[in-house]
């Protein structure tokens, strides 16, 4: 017998033992009520091919939600991700999606929260000194009133959810140091940012975990994909487009967010 047979005879040994003793299999998706909360980085902002009826907030069918629900064909898809949101606007405006019914859940939030925009915009106009006082400020925030905010806002995702899976997916670190790069940010900003999304990351998992929900980081899925890698799956500034700045691009949608979600599903 080949290694090929031997090995297709020992997979069709498992699942045929997998189906008698009940262990576990992948759940199927088609069952699931799916609902898609947070940010731009859920929203898909940065990916293009925003839907008409989005709006500002650019909700994106390139985005890890809708890849998602295209791939597994569940029961509902509730996608309501927004741009610029917060975890007090997604408490406020998103959470109306959820139901007792809701079996699925997805949320990005956080970073607008402690003013991830204008940290990126004081790092690329003004000294190094003044950018890496405004990362500071920003994790101080991370450490002090963040915690509070997230708890509240993962409250009322399972007051409204109760049977629901939720996964909070982290932020990526920006930049590969030592990196292709040989204009913008210094090695110094560069680095005091990326320890900033540890931070970020950190937070985001210590309240997930309290809350009894998944954390799903993709940091690792970003690796070698950062700017200055040389194939960076972030937009650096885009002075054309000035809201794609440091968000994902549609490749760092499908092979970041979508594989460090599905994972965690």
């Amino acid at each position: 017998m080949s290694v090929r047979s031997v090995r297709a005879t020992l997979a069709t040994l498992a699942m045929s033992a997998a189906a008698v003793f009940g262990l576990a299999q992948p759940a199927s998706a088609a069952g699931d009520n799916y609902v898609a909360l947070g940010d731009s980085y859920s929203s898909g902002v940065g990916a293009g091919s925003y839907t008409s009826e989005s709006g500002t907030c650019k909700r994106s069918t390139k985005a890890y939600p809708s890849l998602w629900a295209t791939a597994n064909s569940p029961s509902s898809f509730r996608f309501v991700a927004c741009s610029g949101a917060t975890t007090a606007s997604v408490a406020s405006g998103q959470l109306s999606a959820l139901s007792s019914s809701t079996t699925l859940v997805s949320v990005t939030a956080g970073g607008n929260d402690v003013g991830f925009a204008d940290v990126m915009q004081t790092c690329v106009l003004q000294s190094e000194a003044t950018c890496v006082s405004r990362v500071n400020t920003a994790v101080s925030q991370m450490q002090g009133s963040l915690p509070g905010k997230l708890d509240s806002l993962y409250a009322g995702i399972r007051s409204r959810s109760p049977q629901a899976r939720v996964v909070v997916l982290g932020y990526p670190r920006f930049y590969k140091l030592s990196g292709n790069c040989i204009a913008g940010l210094t090695e110094t900003e560069r680095g005091a940012i990326n320890n900033a999304s540890d931070v970020l990351n950190g937070v985001l998992a210590k309240r997930a975990a309290n809350a009894g929900f998944t954390f799903s980081s993709v940091v690792d899925e970003f690796t070698g994909h950062e700017i200055c890698s040389g194939d960076a799956w972030l937009h650096s500034v885009d002075w054309l487009n000035i809201s794609n700045s440091y968000h994902p691009k549609a490749t760092g949608q499908s092979g970041g967010y979508l594989p460090a979600f599905r994972s965690a599903v």
